[in-house]
């Protein structure tokens, strides 16, 4: 047998082609497509941007490229060769969803792509579809808002139908569209200043004299968001000085009120965003054990802790679904809980997970986050705070994970957030004291739960 032809993806189309395809086998796309940016690192910046774009755009619009797609192909996209469908995606989504490409550009560079990428057998297809499309818009007709939500929610704002009706019932219709769009569009770039090298002031300047605007956010109060330009413009020296992360995220470490002399315990520490910012607010001050399940993904937050000067963490591989035995006797006076959770919270920043995951999801993860709480919580001192967090909107992986630990526990007790932060802050938290950002609602930022635990 012939060995299969590797083609090299040099320009952004085929680039984005590539990705999308190896998404599409189980690939994550940030992993894949900085791999893929990374084998070509003299392509063109806007090059660059184009293909980041097609990308994402494609898997966050999926749900409606392929709704739009129905009004034009004649068999069902699932009998499509799976190639061919990832060019279809590509071609309307530039049609419907990028106003600088041309329409009629975006049909010829389809076709040609097809071509380049050895798919010549395809081009009748999708030079046919993509022009009826130009041809006859009128086909592709949308679910009406107020009649169907549920079918608005899924086609035209790209929700999986059982997210749909989630979000349907837990927020109401304008909320639930809205943030549907929000997890639609691209999310901003965030990053939180290591107080071990520099402050938030002199990393403002820096960027300003490379002509990149930034900003303080509103709430972390280490956070910077990126207006315009890129952190690219930064040198290989100055990665000590930052940790890409959302300022939703960065809120967990400060509400864990870690103190200097103190022992820390970060059970899901990987890949290290909340346990370098643990260091950096006690000043490398208190003992801190990163754990996570898997060895190599402690690599991770090893390499981070080196790059930002962490010189206070050490990390301990194990599975929190069991009883740690590694520790017994062993007792810490803060345990952050950042549990595996659906990341409904975060899907624009993930956008393949929205297709993967499914609502058995969040039960199964619920019984996991479950498990690893009340096995964390075994760790936890008298008089210790456990701080259970999640980047997620559902209140089963939430507050009613909380709710069946409190039951099971008598000795821990629910503590109200609102007491140990900013007077500003307090918009992000419910009645009960548990923080609970929305996109919508706080800035732009991730959706995140958080609520604190104390042992008596």
């Amino acid at each position: 047998m012939a060995k299969k032809k590797t083609i090299v993806a040099k320009d952004a189309r085929s680039i984005a082609f590539q990705v999308l395809c190896r998404v599409e086998e189980g690939g994550y796309s940030d992993l894949v497509l900085d791999s893929a940016l990374d084998a070509v690192p003299a392509l063109d910046p806007r090059e660059r941007g184009l293909a980041t774009e097609l990308v994402y755009g494609v898997l966050r619009r999926r749900g409606s490229l392929d709704y739009i797609l129905d009004a034009y192909c004649r068999q069902t996209l699932a009998k499509l060769e799976p190639q061919a469908l990832c060019l279809l995606r590509l071609g309307v989504y530039q049609i419907f969803y990028l106003d600088k490409i041309p329409q009629r550009a975006a049909v010829h560079s389809t076709v040609e792509l097809a071509r380049q990428m050895g798919l010549e057998r395809v081009t009748g297809l999708v030079n046919g579809i993509l022009r009826s499309c130009l041809r006859e818009p009128e086909r592709v007709k949308w679910p009406q808002k107020d009649r169907d939500p549920v079918g608005w929610l899924t086609h035209k704002q790209s929700l999986p139908a059982w997210l749909a009706s989630r979000w349907l019932a837990e927020f109401g219709m304008e909320e639930a569209s809205a943030l549907a769009e929000a997890v639609s569009l691209v999310p901003p770039t965030t990053v939180r200043v290591n107080l071990l090298k520099t402050d938030r002031e002199s990393f403002i300047q820096k960027l300003a004299e490379l002509d990149v605007v930034a900003t303080p956010t509103r709430f972390a109060p280490e956070g910077v968001k990126v207006e315009r330009g890129g952190l690219r413009q930064l040198s290989g020296a100055d990665l000590e000085l930052y940790q890409v992360q959302d300022e939703a995220s960065m809120l967990i470490a400060h509400l864990l009120n870690p103190k200097a002399g103190e022992k820390l315990l970060d059970v899901c520490a990987a890949p290290g965003g909340k346990t370098t910012h643990l260091a950096a607010l006690t000043d490398n001050q208190a003992e801190i054990m990163a754990m996570d399940l898997h060895p190599k993904r402690l690599n991770l937050v090893r390499d981070s802790a080196v790059r930002l000067g962490c010189s206070s963490i050490i990390t301990q591989a194990w599975d929190m679904t069991q009883h740690c035995t590694l520790l017994a006797g062993k007792t810490f006076d803060r345990v952050l809980v950042d549990a595996p959770c659906s990341g409904l919270g975060v899907l624009r920043r993930n956008p393949e997970a929205r297709w993967r995951r499914t609502e058995a999801d969040v039960l199964r993860l619920a019984k996991l986050q479950g498990e690893i709480l009340t096995h964390a919580a075994e760790l936890v001192g008298s008089g210790g705070v456990l701080l259970y967090s999640l980047c997620t909107t559902t209140a089963e992986e939430s507050r009613e994970v909380v709710a069946r630990f409190l039951d099971q526990n008598s000795d821990f007790v629910q503590e109200d957030l609102r007491t140990h932060v900013p007077e500003h802050w307090r918009e992000l938290f419910d009645d009960q004291g548990r923080l609970m950002t929305l996109t919508t609602r706080h800035d732009g930022m991730d959706c995140f739960f958080a609520t604190a635990l104390r042992r008596n």
